[in-house]
């Protein structure tokens, strides 16, 4: 009996056995003239011939696409060097962990002037604009602990506002970036155990902590990832001033969040929090098979996540939940300038579609991409001199099923989801469909 290939390394999630470049790539439609950056996408991908066990768990690997003028100059695909890339292992022999032994494979962002590949838990990896990796960063010698792959910029400061979770106290610990890259604050947050706190929110004067009910499991150490739900462990929001430990928690209904759109603070002092929410049987039914494990149709159609909305009064202590719309949704992105403050819009992914939420009027609109595509997480680049919030470009990777057919860089018009996309990148390769992507402007970057 044939043994049957885990979900993780077939189809459109597949790694790639190696690292190509092209150069002048085939463009269809016309890339606007202002986009001139790198768009780079991370993601899983083990060497040939191995099982990492579990989606996320796969060696980063780093997608990229320079745009100059019109032009689309160049992919190239990188693996990010870790360490343990190389074989080393993530504990060491007195237990403790191996901080520059992560897979650096969730994530990649620009701070300071300088490109990091992310992973939760361990240290970043800084990469040039050529993806050429130079090595772990612990922001000389002040982080000694892992970094989120999912920091948060504050826009008006500059400042990037980050955490790492533990297996072992302290289960928390904040940490927070100068605009120059300087580690200046950090200090560790009471939670009970040990979540999964995969990602959280900042707004204008608090840092949004999810501490829900996703635990580390010792049992199931070596088995893919040690993560499971506890009913037994109580489903939390803080709201946590920047410079102050304490904590406010409200009590919510049992969920799990991966990913944040964004949270604000309105006119009365209360703080407005949307996520992707995943209830108690879709997180089983998505974790099992984003863990390789076969799901029955009737077990994956409650795999469904969706766009919901916390509303916490710091003044009564009262949470209020309302789900904002009906149908499946990950990857949520918004505006970077918009980032802690008051936002009319948000974009989602939902497996062949790219989605457009306005929260101000309740109205959500998709872009299809075809039932044989895959949309990858759309990220938004606003327009030189924009006056709209929604006046800009999404860009995203679409990747199809069969695997003869080569991935696309779409570029739509963020203010007409209906038309087609202004532009297409014809990749010279299938990319995996993967995690989280960032568009890196010229001018960001260190000379």
């Amino acid at each position: 009996m044939t043994e049957q290939t885990p979900s993780y390394l077939a189809g459109h999630l597949a790694p790639v056995p190696d690292e190509i470049e092209a150069q002048d790539l085939q463009v269809t439609g016309a890339l606007p003239t202002e986009l001139t950056g790198r768009y780079f996408r991370n993601g899983p991908n083990p060497k040939p011939g191995e099982d990492s066990g579990h989606w996320f768990t796969g060696h980063g690997m780093i997608h990229g696409v320079r745009l100059n003028q019109g032009r689309a100059e160049w992919y190239r695909n990188r693996w990010v060097r870790t360490k343990r890339l190389e074989g080393a292992p993530s504990l060491l022999r007195d237990g403790a962990r191996d901080l520059a032994a992560g897979a650096a494979n969730t994530s990649v962002i620009e701070h300071g002037g300088k490109i990091f590949a992310l992973m939760e838990t361990s240290f970043p990896y800084e990469m040039s604009p050529e993806l050429d990796t130079l090595g772990p960063c612990d922001f000389n010698g002040r982080l000694t602990t892992g970094m989120t792959a999912h920091p948060k910029e504050d826009p008006e400061t500059g400042e990037l506002h980050l955490f790492d979770y533990s297996f072992r106290a302290p289960y928390l610990t904040y940490h927070r970036l100068s605009a120059d890259g300087q580690l200046i604050t950090n200090f560790p947050v009471q939670v009970p155990g040990p979540t999964m706190m995969h990602d959280f929110a900042i707004t204008a004067d608090h840092i949004v902590w999810l501490d829900l009910p996703v635990v580390f499991d010792l049992e199931l150490v070596g088995r893919g990832m040690p993560y499971q739900w506890s009913d037994k462990y109580t489903s939390r929001i803080g709201l946590m001033g920047k410079d102050d430990p304490i904590v406010q928690w409200f009590d919510v209904d049992p969920c799990y969040v991966f990913h944040v759109g964004n949270a604000r603070e309105d006119e009365q002092g209360r703080v407005v929090l949307d996520a992707i929410r995943y209830s108690r049987d879709a997180w089983f039914a998505s974790w099992s098979h984003i863990g390789g494990a076969p799901v029955a149709e009737q077990a994956a159609a409650l795999a469904v996540s969706k766009l919901h909305r916390w509303i916490l009064d710091p003044a009564t202590g009262k949470v209020t939940e309302q789900e904002l719309d009906d149908g499946a949704a990950e990857f949520p992105t918004v505006d970077d300038r918009r980032v802690g403050l008051p936002n009319r819009y948000l974009y989602a992914v939902d497996r062949s579609a790219i989605v457009k939420y306005d929260t101000d009027r309740g109205v959500v609109a998709r872009h299809e991409l075809g039932e044989n595509w895959r949309a990858g997480e759309a990220v938004f680049v606003p327009a030189e001199d924009s006056s709209g919030e929604d006046e800009g470009w999404l860009l995203s990777i679409a990747t199809n099923t069969d695997p003869s057919v080569a991935s696309q860089l779409l570029v739509h018009d963020a203010t007409d989801l209906s038309a087609k996309p202004v532009a297409a990148v014809l990749l010279p390769r299938r990319v995996p469909a993967g995690f989280h992507g960032s568009w890196i402007p010229d001018g960001e970057l260190t000379p």
